[in-house]
């Protein structure tokens, strides 16, 4: 009793506001099915890691160091950046990339919305951060969860926590943070601009070579995407090859699943109070939002430009769903397109510009660690 009185005593405030964020956590995957398979395991990791002497994480107690399986996890799987790329052949394996292939310009708008990305950069290096923590900060902008993983922890920074919690948090808030912005940046005509479906076939041959063709160009272009570009590709030539279907299945569904629930909960690692409170992961907060405001921006803007020089007019909405956060930021626009027009069918547009801006979220990533790494 004297024992867990004294342990009492040793709880600080910031602790007790750790706590109050894993729940906020919590609530929101369970109450709110915000990407529940990630959120819940952070909020719960964040109160664990905040516990007075947890054992969760390693602690120094009368000169003997105890590690904690927290610890032990994020050095095996996220320290050389193991898990976000075993998470991409699961996310790669899920996608389908007939709606790009159908329609190849659409990889104009996925590589618009990624304007953020540089854009934050260059406001994070303003407010103060290293470069390394500036590019790391930058990233959340390619609304792509591993990708942040990876980039953050390739180089090092010091927000690492901060940054996947930030990401996976505004992934989850695309529903609400890009409607606005696209109202704002689009009149209501050009919200209801039609654009039919695409007739064209895509033969099994070219699913096949897709995945391989856009590897080896990435790599050529940004060879620091290799690692990224070449997973999620991987995990899409298992996909289309006609014949690893079990193994497809698997990785959409349990590697993926089990993947995400270890990386949520070891990312709690660094969400330990004395690191993760201060005014540095507020600014963290203020620019995610700002980066994935841009990178909104950036694809409609493209798209209506893009009207400005032909015929054939697309509706600017769909230059929204080149954000990474598949298949949330498609629906979104899919959503809007039929609130304005019941007959306005925009899902396999948004859809393969969605995809589009998958590979050039990796792409940039790459480029990030070209220049930075």
């Amino acid at each position: 009793m004297e024992s867990l009185f004294e342990t009492v005593l040793q709880i600080q405030w910031q602790q007790v506001v750790m706590w109050i964020i894993g729940g906020v956590l919590i609530f929101l995957a369970i109450k709110k099915d915000m990407e529940p398979s990630l959120l819940l395991p952070i909020g719960f990791g964040a109160i664990m890691v905040n516990l007075p002497l947890s054992g969760a994480v390693t602690q120094i107690q009368d000169g003997i160091k105890e590690v904690g399986i927290i610890d032990v996890l994020f050095d095996a799987g996220i320290a050389n950046e193991l898990f976000p790329l075993i998470l991409f052949v699961g996310i790669g394996a899920m996608i389908d990339f007939t709606p790009l292939l159908t329609n190849p310009k659409l990889m104009i708008f996925g590589a618009a919305a990624q304007f953020g990305i540089f854009f934050t950069l260059c406001m994070a290096t303003l407010l103060g951060f290293n470069l390394n923590d500036a590019a790391s900060i930058a990233i959340i902008g390619a609304a792509d969860g591993p990708t942040s993983i990876f980039v953050a922890n390739f180089l090092k920074s010091d927000y690492i926590g901060a940054i996947i919690v930030v990401a996976y948090s505004y992934m989850a808030l695309v529903p609400i943070v890009q409607p606005p912005v696209i109202k704002l940046i689009t009149s209501k005509k050009e919200r209801r601009i039609r654009m039919e479906p695409s007739t064209k076939q895509v033969s099994k041959t070219t699913k096949i070579l897709f995945p391989i063709i856009i590897t080896m160009v990435a790599g050529l272009v940004a060879p620091k995407s290799v690692s990224l570009i070449g997973f999620l590709m991987f995990g899409n030539l298992i996909r289309e090859c006609g014949v690893l279907n079990s193994l497809s299945e698997t990785a959409q569904k349990v590697l993926a699943n089990l993947v995400t629930l270890f990386l949520g909960i070891t990312v709690a690692s660094k969400m330990q109070a004395d690191r993760f409170l201060s005014l540095e992961t507020l600014m963290i907060l203020a620019l995610g939002l700002f980066a994935f405001v841009f990178d909104t921006v950036g694809g409609v803007v493209i798209a209506k430009i893009f009207n400005l020089f032909t015929k054939k007019k697309i509706n600017p909405m769909i230059g929204a769903a080149g954000i990474s956060a598949f298949p949330m930021s498609a629906r979104v626009v899919h959503k809007m397109g039929l609130e304005e027009d019941k007959q306005n069918f925009l899902l396999m547009h948004a859809a393969g510009v969605n995809v589009s801006g998958q590979i050039a979220s990796v792409i940039a990533g790459g480029l990030i660690l070209k220049l930075f790494g």
